[in-house]
């Protein structure tokens, strides 16, 4: 039922991570999407400067991804993943493992980030028991870190405001390394700032304070995302990989925002040349055309728990839409896209572009950094005394009401666009941006 207005009746939907009261008295919808374009309900244009929420990675509405879905929707509409299968679960497997670092090449389907990373710390428990150390069950995350929205990501993650609510009830064995954003130091640094690599050095601390034989694993994103752009400084990756196989405590990256091309390669472990022993996916994996997620697992750990059960189940665990048939066929077909065009690569080729556009910003009102790495940037604001996020916030509804849409987290604008995006539209991303910063206070 519509409103007078000609809306709908807002009123029954309780938006997620949305301030419901503001929205509502002010809503902004979207229409329709194709391209690099989505289309308002009063006809507008908005320039998606963000793949929606970091998952369209092919741009919208691609004709070979929807006749996918809809060709598998009228042959096998669903399928069971208990003790049951259907073929095209094992190929979307098999291709997905294809272009993930050498060894992960055991692929377990979610249907999100969220129940990704909550597999993946599941996993890494699994492991260690069926390998006789079930002692091993501290987790350790970091601060700032994004890890959805399971009780286990939430635990292990380490964005203040998400835990609160729920801080009587997280994990207990859990511990946080130190973030690595320092203004100080890094401000307007372009790529992997210099400066920050013995942060990942606070690792032989928390292992020395609680001993290496109670660590499961340690999860970080190569490139946190959700909490503002932190780009990993140099060296500090290989570090925690170095420190957690000293110790024998398994590394987990969160891929869900980095995987499929955002920093120019398939993964951002391949980007980087640190290989950790899971990584957690999701968003465009699908092109975020149907819901879908994954963990990849490298091979002993997998075979630990499978070749390490005595018969039966071996591992406790899954969704009943893990795998799911619709989601399936659109990883083929989102995979394919990405083979046939390229995408990864041409990500790649427009990064300095990208960079040289992001760091114009520099000197804009209230700018205090920007910082980028392949087609991701943050842009930091000054925040307004007694109100952190309000200067952001603003930029973010002034942006769309211009024909952009971005990201904020705090007093940061995130900028993310599908991998398809032109030289012409990163410059209109970052000019409309300029624009805005100008009529803010």
């Amino acid at each position: 039922m519509n409103a007078p207005n000609g809306l709908p009746d807002l009123s029954h939907l309780w938006m997620p991570f949305t301030a419901n009261r503001h929205f509502k008295s002010q809503p902004r919808l979207l229409a329709s999407a194709k391209g690099m374009y989505y289309t308002s309900v009063d006809g507008r244009h908005i320039l998606d400067g963000t793949s929606g929420l970091w998952c369209v990675n092919a741009g919208h509405c691609r004709d070979e991804i929807a006749q996918a879905i809809a060709r598998q929707a009228a042959s096998l509409d669903y399928a069971p993943g208990f003790q049951l299968g259907h073929p095209q679960a094992f190929e979307a497997a098999s291709a997905v493992a294809g272009i993930m670092p050498a060894g992960l090449d055991r692929i377990f389907f979610t249907n999100s980030g969220s129940e990704s990373v909550d597999t993946a710390l599941k996993i890494a428990l699994a492991y260690h028991r069926a390998r006789g150390d079930a002692q091993r069950t501290r987790l350790i995350g970091r601060e700032r870190g994004y890890h959805g929205v399971g009780f286990g990501g939430i635990s292990v993650g380490g964005i203040s405001p998400n835990r609160k609510t729920f801080s009587g009830a997280l994990l207990p064995a859990v511990d946080h390394l130190p973030h690595t954003h320092s203004l100080e130091h890094n401000a307007f640094s372009k790529g992997q700032p210099a400066w920050g690599a013995h942060l990942a050095d606070e690792l032989e601390r928390i292992v020395a304070l609680h001993d290496p034989s109670t660590i499961a694993a340690v999860i970080v994103e190569p490139m946190a995302g959700s909490t503002g752009v932190l780009v990993p400084p140099q060296g500090y990756l290989q570090r925690l990989r170095d420190i957690t196989a000293k110790y024998g405590i398994l590394l987990i990256f969160d891929e869900v925002i980095t995987g499929y091309g955002r920093l120019g390669a398939a993964t951002a472990s391949e980007c980087f040349g640190v290989t950790p022993d899971l990584i957690t996916m999701a968003k465009g994996i699908s092109n975020a055309a149907v819901p879908a997620g994954a963990v990849a697992v490298k091979r002993d750990v997998h075979d630990a728990i499978v070749n390490g059960a005595p018969g039966g189940i071996e591992f406790f665990h899954g969704y009943t839409y893990s795998a799911h048939p619709l989601a399936t066929a659109a990883i083929l077909a989102t995979l394919d896209i990405y083979r046939r065009e390229d995408l990864f690569a041409r990500a790649r080729k427009l990064a300095p572009a990208f960079e040289a556009a992001a760091h114009s910003l520099q000197g804009a009102p209230n700018v205090i950094d920007v910082r980028n790495i392949g087609l991701v940037a943050g842009i930091e604001l000054a925040p307004r005394k007694d109100a952190p996020g309000a200067r952001a916030a603003e930029a973010f509804h002034k942006c769309f009401d211009s024909g952009l849409m971005v990201r904020y987290t705090g007093d940061t604008l995130a900028v993310s666009p599908p991998l398809i995006i032109e030289e012409a539209q990163i410059d209109q991303i970052f000019q409309s941006i300029g624009n805005v910063l100008k009529e803010i206070a």
